[in-house]
């Protein structure tokens, strides 16, 4: 067992580099059963197993849903069918049907099994019955077409060392979790199709309401938290009056759903792409229905060239009553304190990973033509003097549209109800191949906020992390936990961290130094602003 170092911090700067020095639900066990790593839940008996001698204990492939294949694909998750004896939960159930990424390639993963059977969880605790310490559920990130909550990233042990309940969720992807149909809603006593990996989100948190208590959390205190696709589906349980409730604080991380580049779209955009991918299924000469729809199988479905269309939530009038920009204006978003923040580089391993340089000329003419009447700005902006630069200024401008223009929308739009936000900004370089590229990049803090270090497939693996990655990850992981705890990440021995106001506009960067400081990228993100107000239409 690795032994723990606590590390004291004096006052309001950290530097980490080159410095000296009580629901009750149906989930109830005694106190033997939790000795034997057995707990009750929704469903039955379930048997997990010790997460080597670090106290905690392991529960995975849990159902939390009815498996939704057959006659309940594209339909909202349904009760969980019950089990006899014990279900032996010492490994992870599959992850949802997905197209994979290369193995070898950035942001490849390793999925050793796959099925349209897949709304299982996973649980770590070292808690007891009849505790009630806080809750942390993990949504992953992937797009919404990829990822699992098996992924070895995130792990839970060293986080439920540090006296949380952890969980890990699966939810359905791609075609099979956001397909939008109009034949899909004429069944549906909503009116709604689309929303079933969401919808999937709102289940596995109703589990954890009815069950947790049965792992000693608390179900008073759950903390959701999620990267990139994962921050885009906390950002949605945050604006779903279905997930009221279910939840009571939120941390999200490069991504949210407030502009042009958000994941909620009209319906009948969503339905009409719908349309497109059942003819390019079936075949233009065969009659559209659910049930054909059905009959085809899950390889079939995912086989389709990602091309044919686009799933992502949709503006439904039921999972999503308005868009998110409109709903978090309005003030009508689930209102629970918040952590919100980006990474400092995290196009560089996205598009701009992919960017060839532009002439400076071909790179103005683009301005002109992609921003029009703000193209001037634009190029003030993201200035590139030299061919070469083209590609620095257009990754800027990618992290700064897609992602950090969201968390700090995110984190202005929490002015609108009386829960706290608190606002980061990542920029410690993780070492690695190409890091002189690659930054601060996209997902580049998950494991640091899992205290993982070292445990990671690629791009992590046999890093050569230092004490600086060490105490940072020290320090993310302690403020996660306390704001788990107590809606607050301030602790003792960490730098204070404000809470966010438009007017002081202050973040916490987390890098070599951990520290307090102001207006971070104003002019760049006040571009952005400038930028999505008019594509709105009006003014922010």
């Amino acid at each position: 067992m690795m032994t723990r170092t606590l590390v004291v911090f004096v006052g309001t700067v950290v530097c980490l580099a080159g410095c000296a020095g009580p629901g009750t639900g149906e989930g109830q066990a005694d106190e033997a059963g939790a000795a034997l790593g057995e707990v009750t839940v929704t469903g039955g008996r379930m048997s997990g197993a010790p997460a080597g001698d670090s106290g905690v204990w392991s529960f995975k492939g849990i159902p939390f849903a009815a498996p939704p294949v057959g006659d309940l694909r594209w339909r909202p998750p349904q009760p969980v069918v019950p089990w006899e004896g014990a279900l032996d939960a010492t490994a992870f159930a599959p992850a949802c049907l997905q197209p994979l990424r290369e193995v070898g390639s950035f942001y490849g993963q390793i999925v050793d099994q796959m099925e349209e059977d897949c709304l299982y969880l996973n649980v770590w605790s070292a808690a007891q019955p009849g505790d009630a310490v806080p809750v942390m559920v993990w949504i992953h990130g992937g797009g919404l077409s990829s990822g699992h909550g098996g992924e070895a990233t995130y792990d839970g042990t060293a986080l439920a060392e540090r006296g949380v309940v952890l969980v890990t969720i699966n939810y359905r992807l791609g075609p099979l979790g956001y397909l939008a149909h109009p034949l899909l809603a004429a069944e549906s006593e909503h009116q709604s199709s689309g929303n079933y990996g969401t919808l999937d989100q709102v289940a596995s948190l109703r589990w954890v309401r009815d069950n947790i208590a049965a792992f000693g959390g608390d179900p008073n205190r759950v903390t959701i938290f999620g990267e990139s696709a994962g921050s885009w589906s906390v950002n949605h349980m945050q604006a779903t009056p279905l997930a009221s409730g279910l939840f009571h604080r939120a941390i999200g991380e490069s991504g949210g759903g407030f502009g042009p580049f958000a994941t909620a779209y009209a319906t009948d955009e969503m339905e009409a792409m719908g349309v497109q991918f059942a003819t390019a299924l079936l075949g233009p000469d065969m009659p559209v229905s659910p049930e054909a729809l059905r009959a085809k199988s899950g390889d079939e479905i995912m086989a389709l060239p990602r091309d044919v269309a686009r799933f992502s939530p949709n503006v439904d009038g039921w999972v999503f009553p308005d868009t998110i920009w409109n709903i978090f204006a309005d003030g009508a978003q689930n209102n629970v304190p918040v952590i919100v923040g980006s990474t400092a580089d995290e196009d560089a391993t996205l598009g701009g990973g992919r960017l060839a340089p532009m002439t400076v000329a071909d790179y103005q003419e683009y301005a002109r033509r992609t921003y029009g009447e703000l193209a001037e700005a634009y190029l003030a902006t993201y200035p590139a003097e030299t061919d070469e630069a083209t590609i620095t200024a257009r990754i800027a401008a990618g992290t700064d549209q897609r992602f950090g223009w969201e968390m700090r929308t995110w984190a202005r739009m929490m002015e609108t109800v009386s829960s706290d936000a608190y606002f980061d900004f990542f920029t410690r370089v993780p070492p690695g191949p190409d890091s002189d590229h690659n930054g601060a990049f996209h997902a580049g803090e998950i494991i640091y906020v899992f205290d993982n270090l070292g445990k990671s497939p690629f791009p992590y693996a046999n890093q050569e992390y230092t004490e600086t990655d060490h105490r940072l990850s020290d320090v993310m992981a302690s403020y996660w936990v306390n704001f788990a705890t107590s809606g607050d990440p301030n602790g003792e021995g960490l730098p204070a961290w404000p809470t966010y106001s438009r007017e002081t506009d202050e973040t916490l960067e987390l890098g070599d130094t951990v520290q307090v400081i102001r207006s971070v990228r104003q002019d760049r993100l006040d571009f952005v602003d400038a930028l999505h107000a008019g594509q709105r239409g009006s003014s922010n």
